[in-house]
């Protein structure tokens, strides 16, 4: 069944008639002269095949078919005007959907503060936070499944994503309790060259992998990989179950186990990066909201930096 176009200003004018039952008052209600609403009227009732108004001497009054129309039309007025006013503050960055990528550690540093910053500025945003690697949160920008990923180690050959360092913080050995090193406040990063060593497997996030392998390789050994785990707790529990060290963020001393000592590394001048990455050609206002977010949010633990890259 085809459908009939019913122009707003026609819906308007029946509305408002409806409510005033006199067209010179509704005439003057809607800014216009009476013979352009009587034009407005007809149009809509010969899209309905049917009378909407008895006029006679005394007033005006609807007819059956017009009562019936008249709650459709006001729902149909009021849906309007809620989605327009919707819609600007969707445009003004002040309501929608934002989706986050974060990688697990950084609920340990930047991210409860920048989305409590977020929040604080534009309450009527729903967040869509959702836990990946960085490899991963890569990809979701890359087919618009993200809209702002929180990363650590950004790529750095990805022309259509632009990148922001928002925390740079110092790498940590992490060691059983019984470890002969735990016992040291500093330790030697060549003296864990006989270590099995538990990371995150590379395909998860190969810039740490790298940055970490390659701080091995700067101490003069190539680390054995024992077993690899994809989120830092579990690395640490294998760590405490005896299966290896780690090299981790400094962060990831916020993880409370029993059973793992946290030291800092000589030479100890590395650090790892975290940021804020984006598409370079996305014009949602929500994503410029979150950026403005990241500089005014209370500082982490580790050095902050702001910046494009």
């Amino acid at each position: 069944m085809e459908r009939p176009e019913l122009p707003l200003p026609q819906l308007r004018a029946f509305v408002v008639l409806a409510e005033e039952l006199h067209f010179g008052h509704a005439a003057a209600r809607l800014g216009i002269a009476q013979p352009p609403l009587s034009q407005q009227i007809r149009r809509l009732e010969e899209k309905v095949g049917h009378p909407l108004f008895r006029r006679d001497p005394g007033g005006v009054e609807l007819t059956p078919a017009g009562r019936e129309l008249l709650p459709a039309a006001r729902r149909a007025l009021t849906d309007l005007t809620d989605a327009l006013a919707a819609a600007r503050a969707v445009g003004r960055g002040e309501a929608g959907r934002l989706r986050i990528g974060f990688s697990a550690s950084l609920a340990l540093t930047v991210l409860p503060g920048l989305l409590d910053t977020f929040r604080r500025h534009c309450p009527a945003v729903h967040l869509d936070v959702r836990e990946m690697t960085s490899a991963p949160q890569i990809a979701a920008l890359h087919d618009r499944s993200i809209d702002v990923g929180l990363l650590r180690e950004p790529p750095p050959d990805e022309p259509e994503l632009r990148f922001r360092t928002v925390l740079t913080e110092p790498f940590v050995a992490v060691l059983p309790t019984g470890h002969p090193l735990a016992g040291r406040r500093t330790v030697r990063l060549a003296g864990l060259a006989d270590e099995p060593f538990v990371l995150l497997p590379r395909e998860d996030g190969p810039q740490l992998y790298d940055r970490i392998t390659g701080l091995c390789a700067e101490a003069g050994f190539t680390p054995r990989i024992g077993q690899q785990a994809v989120e830092w707790q579990t690395v640490c529990a294998l760590v405490e179950a005896g299966l290896g060290v780690s090299l981790a963020p400094a962060s990831i001393r916020r993880i409370r186990l029993r059973g793992v000592a946290f030291r800092s590394i000589e030479p100890g001048a590395a650090r790892t990066a975290v940021a804020v990455a984006w598409r370079a050609d996305d014009p949602d206002p929500l994503v410029r909201r979150l950026l403005a977010a990241v500089g005014d949010r209370p500082a982490g633990s580790g050095r902050t930096l702001r910046g494009s890259g």
